[in-house]
């Protein structure tokens, strides 16, 4: 008890600092990772569970800058945390944004456009067999254990990238990358799939010029679902393999940008 009274204003700082700026960081990114960030999760909730994670945090975080809490030094030092935390999060986003652009792309080419429900994660609406796929990939990504996968990351980004350190030694290009990535990887899941639907439309343009008496209209739509949904049963069935794949791919890279 003594010792402690006997503590100065700034190793008090410095007590202060071992938590505070873990706080910050992992505060910012649970904001944005998906699962962790969806809005679902009430504010205070995803507060209480950064501010617990700081703490088991502080004791491994050895070197933190010494930083006067009331300085422009320290605002500095917290906009780059928080904008880590920001970047972090943007990158497993671009994971999810895969399996959102693949269903967004199949609905439309099935004629499914039209159905869509309301999207409580990003807060807009969204077509019915993009949030199929959404809570599909979720589940998925959590029996991978990807959200211990993403907490592990994060922890250790404390020692790739440690508190102090200036935002330009982060590969800021390689989350450019990342996300032609995902627009590339999203058309790759669903490349077999468009040009199924593709040919089945080519066959009822033909079958309209050849017999202009048909409604290739009403008989043409119930054909298209239903080559559409087994279009995208066939694609479903091999997307589990390829999802781990992606993850994989992200991990590395996340850990590529993070790394000086």
């Amino acid at each position: 008890m003594n010792s402690l009274l006997q503590l100065s204003v700034a190793d008090l700082t410095a007590l202060l600092g071992h938590w505070w700026w873990p706080f910050v960081r992992i505060g910012a990114a649970l904001w944005m990772i998906p699962i962790f960030g969806d809005s679902r999760v009430s504010t205070p909730v995803r507060l209480l569970f950064a501010a617990l994670l700081a703490l088991l945090v502080a004791p491994m975080v050895t070197a933190m800058p010494s930083v006067d809490p009331i300085s422009l030094q320290a605002l500095v030092l917290a906009f780059e945390q928080v904008m880590f935390g920001v970047i972090f999060g943007l990158c497993l986003q671009f994971l999810f944004m895969v399996v959102t652009l693949s269903g967004q792309i199949l609905s439309l080419q099935m004629g499914l456009g039209m159905a869509m429900m309301n999207d409580p994660v990003n807060g807009d609406s969204s077509p019915i067999l993009s949030q199929l796929m959404m809570v599909f990939c979720t589940l998925l990504f959590l029996s991978l254990n990807g959200h211990l996968l993403t907490l592990e990351m994060l922890v250790r980004s404390f020692q790739l990238w440690p508190v102090g350190s200036s935002l330009y030694q982060l590969d800021l290009d390689a989350v450019i990358r990342l996300m032609g990535w995902s627009m590339a990887a999203a058309l790759a899941l669903t490349l077999p799939a468009v040009i199924a639907m593709l040919l089945v439309n080519l066959t009822f343009g033909v079958m309209n010029r050849a017999a202009p008496s048909l409604n290739v209209i009403s008989l043409g739509f119930p054909m298209t679902l239903m080559f559409g949904l087994l279009a995208v049963w066939l694609s479903i069935s091999g997307v589990p393999g390829r999802y781990l794949t992606l993850v994989e791919y992200l991990m590395a890279a996340l850990q590529g940008v993070m790394a000086p």
